[in-house]
């Protein structure tokens, strides 16, 4: 089965609130179904009220990209994810990960122990558990999870609506073409992809900001487009067709960029 476009964009709030908030009506007004924003504590507010904000300004669903499990218990990310649904009227989406690169050391800045590898992906389905508990059977909050290896791959099989593919900028398209390929024969959830550069852009809160796109572009990544829409519209498509990626993650940097996109490809 082929699976509708979907666009989100990652806008975290890096201006003053009546800029953000005007790139939030942008954004909606542009045709994107999801408005996401990172979990990158002290460098913006929250995410939980933030989402709250740019919900009751739009029609936009909104969500997570992704809450880093190692730095909240489980019932507390569940509390939040519920709570949120609840506000929205059923528009949010939790998208949850492992952590980022470097997690252990802002976990040790803030004063929090370090979580081991298995004990995050534990947070993880606790998280979930408690998430189903807190929704009961009226409800469903969709689960996004951030994967790479094979057990949280065979956990994502298990409890996500959507899942998405840790990879390096410079990663080489072959690889997560294959991830992508083996999950859809486990089981066929959305799959989403996460376009942390375009053109010669670097999204933040979404690659390092040393990534270089030109070795990026060199590698053939999916983590690039070409900032020409047509020609990105394109290079979509072919992902769709040749991958099953159909839920598409821009900055919001790129957000005016990819609108024509936005528009001609939404809902095919």
């Amino acid at each position: 089965m082929t699976r509708p476009f979907r666009f989100g964009v990652v806008a975290p709030v890096r201006t003053d609130l009546p800029t953000w908030l005007a790139r939030v009506r942008r954004i909606a007004d542009s045709g994107y179904s999801t408005l996401l924003m990172p979990d990158f504590p002290l460098m913006q507010p929250a995410p939980g009220p933030t989402l709250a904000v740019a919900a009751a300004l739009t029609n936009l669903r909104v969500g997570t990209w992704v809450y880093a499990s190692p730095l909240r218990p489980a019932w507390l990310t569940a509390w939040e994810a519920h709570s949120l649904t609840q506000l929205t009227g059923g528009r949010f989406e939790m998208g949850v990960g492992t952590g980022r690169p470097g997690i252990d050391d802002e976990l040790r800045d803030k004063g929090m122990p370090a979580v081991p590898p298995g004990e995050r992906l534990d947070r993880i389905r606790d998280t979930v558990r408690a998430l189903r508990e807190f929704d009961g059977a009226g409800r469903h909050t969709p689960v996004a999870m951030a994967v790479r290896g094979p057990k949280a791959r065979a956990l994502a099989a298990e409890v996500a609506d959507t899942v998405t593919f840790v990879q390096r900028a410079d990663e080489p398209r072959a690889e997560v073409a294959r991830l992508a390929r083996d999950f859809r024969a486990v089981r066929d959830v959305e799959l989403a992809l996460a376009v942390s550069v375009v053109g010669d852009r670097v999204a933040p809160h979404m690659a390092p900001p040393d990534v270089d796109p030109a070795a990026v572009r060199a590698a053939d990544s999916l983590a690039t487009l070409p900032e020409d829409p047509a020609a990105a519209a394109e290079e979509i498509q072919r992902r769709r067709e040749e991958i099953g990626f159909s839920y598409f993650v821009f900055g919001a940097d790129s957000a005016d960029t990819f609108a024509p996109v936005v528009a001609k490809l939404a809902g095919q």
